[in-house]
């Protein structure tokens, strides 16, 4: 009793619902919720589970209490999280259908007659209650009229009467069959839907922040669209706001049919009239631009100019990404003609878009591209040349500072130092940085003679690249986390340049491997949230990819066994609580070191192992599996996900990639059979035979005449 002003949550109210027309018998539903029961941590507390009928769903309510016996509380934090990893572990183990692993709309029912029953008041009310629910959290509605508006295609009807300065509100339903329910009050239908909560809403979304900024971002978007245009007919508004700006636009017809108006249905929820967007962007306020029988594009405006430009500069990018070996993107502009362009442009929506409406033909549109594709690319190619020599400056600077600082105790500093060079994506040569794709811009700088620089390894992926050049710059100058911003693949960049960072000075590698470490697990945490059902699974999945937890100060912390210096970073409040509210938390610590001991007997003790589950869960199938089949190596990965990425692919790639490997591995004993049987054979042709030919003389070495004939 002392603790029930603790939390309000003192209870909880679960529903558990099969998949439609999927059955369980009593005695295994109830198994199945005392399993789900048992995951979320109220497996002793009293609960009781409630079986209806009442719904197409077969379905059962549980009820319990958040308060243990000895008045403390069940710790609630990520409760969302755990019920939906119960909840796809428990489909597999009872053999139910998986439910979809991202969230969906459900779609209403648009313009069809509700199947109701006149009898059942309880059937309509219901109704009412999913309809109303719905669109509420779907819009943000700011009146009663408004919400009739949005309720009419459901056939539900509004009525609003004020009494005494408080506004009533009651629904009733009206079927194209002529069916007619009685008005209800909105209390009856529910507490949230009375009169009173319905203009407390209204007023929230009115007053709220967020819809000032809708407004004045719809109309830079109408009055972008508008620019493009000489003459709009009204019908063809709706389909040009949406394939130019992605807006749903609906028009308002008056009584005789005529378009009046159109409202914007925002994905903001937000639902604007034109007037309401701006005063003059309405139907009506532009009579010259909308009354026309025609609609036509303004082939010489500025805004069809910056459209075309646009189009233009995506299919530079899209081809320049689509190259697998990249040169600068300067010398891609130079090198990329514009019937390249112009195809990859016809695959673009928007280009579509400006094509549908321009109404000319193919010639006259060529000359159109053509006309804005010179200027353009000139000043895309300066940009990009600019662009480029600041680049190369910035690392020539970083490489200097880093030399000074970073590496001051390395060993042999010319090794560090190409290493240094390679992780930037840049090549040092007699007194010069370039990049390694190209010459074309130089940078004078002295790193000494004899600089030892391995090739780049043509399998390293940029981001790496830019990734060591993201926190090295951090590094030297002091910036915080928030500021670097690092990514999970941080973690690897000892994996892909272990000269640099074995060589780092301690200061900076410890501040490196705490920095790696904080980035790795907020993404880790992110990967494997779907999949936890309870604290136990949270340890158990990071002591799995090879991370442990310890306690210092009474604070849970968190540390990983790839870091060179023995880093940890504590954990959120949030999830302190979480993790210390388990009881079996001291099991779950003591049990680490086997699980760490495992790994490292099987010598997955590593980060390319890790690297293995980091593709996995990036979906790059196809990688991890060449990996796996080619060099035999292990994911860092919690079982679990690796049976769900199994199922969702893995599976698959792997034994494309092992039939790969056998395919080339035939082809290596042919060819090696066909070699021998070749030299056996000897000789076939005039060529093959001077190559063997050994014992050549001035009389029988014609070759050197090279054709020119003689006669004796």
């Amino acid at each position: 009793m002392g603790f029930r002003h603790a939390s309000e949550k003192r209870y909880v109210h679960a529903t558990l619902n099969l998949p439609l027309g999927e059955h369980l018998d009593d005695t295994t539903f109830l198994a199945l919720s005392k399993a789900y029961m048992e995951y979320m941590g109220y497996g002793e507390q009293p609960y009781m589970v409630v079986r209806h009928h009442d719904t197409e769903h077969e379905h059962v309510h549980i009820v319990s209490s958040t308060i243990r016996e000895d008045c403390t509380q069940i710790n609630l934090s990520f409760d969302y999280r755990r019920s939906m990893a119960a909840q796809k572990y428990l489909e597999k183990e009872f053999g139910l259908s998986p439910s979809p692993n991202m969230k969906t709309v459900r779609e209403l029912p648009k313009l069809e007659t509700p199947q109701l029953n006149p009898q059942d008041g309880n059937g309509v009310r219901y109704y009412m209650q999913d309809i109303l629910n719905n669109t509420l959290q779907k819009h943000k509605v700011r009146s009663f009229e408004e919400l009739g508006k949005l309720l009419e295609k459901y056939h539900i009807q509004l009525k609003v009467v004020e009494r005494s300065g408080r506004v009533g509100v009651a629904y009733g339903i009206a079927t194209r069959e002529g069916y007619r329910s009685r008005f209800i009050g909105g209390y009856t239908v529910h507490p949230q839907f009375s009169g009173p909560k319905l203009q407390q809403l209204f007023e929230r979304n009115q007053q709220s922040a967020l819809l000032p900024m809708v407004k004045k971002r719809l109309e830079k978007q109408v009055r972008t669209t508008y620019k493009l245009f000489r003459t709009l007919r009204p019908e063809h508004l709706p389909d040009i706001l949406g394939a130019h700006q992605k807006l749903d636009c609906r028009l308002n017809y008056s009584d005789q049919g005529q378009v009046i108006d159109f409202t914007i249905h925002d994905k903001s929820g937000y639902v604007l009239r034109s007037d309401e967007i701006a005063s003059d962007l309405g139907i009506h306020e532009n009579p010259e631009f909308f009354q026309t029988e025609h609609t036509q594009m303004y082939m010489d405006s500025r805004q069809l100019e910056m459209e075309i430009q646009r189009c233009l500069r995506e299919s530079f990018q899209k081809t320049y990404r689509d190259l697998r070996y990249k040169p600068l993107f300067s010398e891609h502009i130079l090198k990329t003609p514009l019937d390249v362009l112009v195809r990859e442009m016809m695959k673009s929506e928007r280009f579509l878009f400006l094509k549908k409406y321009l109404h000319t033909d193919n010639r006259t549109l060529w000359k159109v591209i053509a006309s804005h594709y010179y200027p353009f690319s000139e000043k895309l190619y300066t940009s990009a040349i600019n662009n480029e020599k600041e680049q190369l400056q910035k690392k020539a600077d970083l490489i200097q500072r880093a030399r000074d600082q970073l590496f001051i105790y390395a060993p042999d500093q010319r090794e560090v130092l190409g290493a240094l060079v390679q992780s930037l994506g840049v090549r040092y040569n007699e007194g010069t940085l370039t990049y390694v794709n190209s010459k074309l811009h130089q940078v004078p700088i002295d790193l000494g003679n004899n600089l030892l620089q391995t090739s780049a390894n043509p399998t390293t992926p940029p981001s790496f690249t830019r990734e060591s050049e993201k926190l090295l710059e951090g590094l030297l100058h002091g910036k915080s986390a928030k500021e670097i911003k690092p990514g999970p693949t941080a973690l690897f960049l000892p994996m892909v340049f272990p000269k640099l960072y074995n060589a780092m000075a301690p200061t900076f590698r410890e501040r490196f491997d705490t920095l790696a470490l904080q980035a790795y697990h907020r993404y880790a945490e992110r990967m494997q949230a779907s999949f936890e059902k309870s604290p136990k699974d949270y340890i158990a999945f990071f002591n799995a990819r090879g991370f442990y937890f310890e306690e210092q100060g009474g604070k849970l912390r968190i540390g990983s066994m790839y870091s060179k210096h023995s880093v940890t970073i504590a954990l959120s409040t949030k999830m302190q609580d979480y993790l210390l509210s388990f009881p079996e938390l001291p099991n779950a610590m003591t049990t680490q070191p086997l699980i760490l001991n495992h790994i490292i007997a099987k010598g997955q003790d590593n980060l390319k192992s890790l690297w293995m589950g980091h593709l996995m869960e990036r979906g790059l199938y196809k990688q991890a599996a060449y990996s796996y089949v080619l060099e035999g190596v292990l994911p860092n990965l919690p079982s679990e996900l690796v049976e769900h990425h199994m199922a969702n692919g893995f599976k698959e790639a792997l034994v494309a990639a092992a039939t790969e490997r056998d395919r080339q591995a035939q082809a290596r004993i042919l060819r090696a059979g066909w070699n021998a049987l070749d030299t056996l054979m000897g000789p076939t042709s005039y060529k093959e035979e001077e190559a063997y030919n050994g014992f050549k003389d001035e009389l029988t070495d014609y070759s050197k005449y090279k054709g020119s004939w003689f006669s004796m």
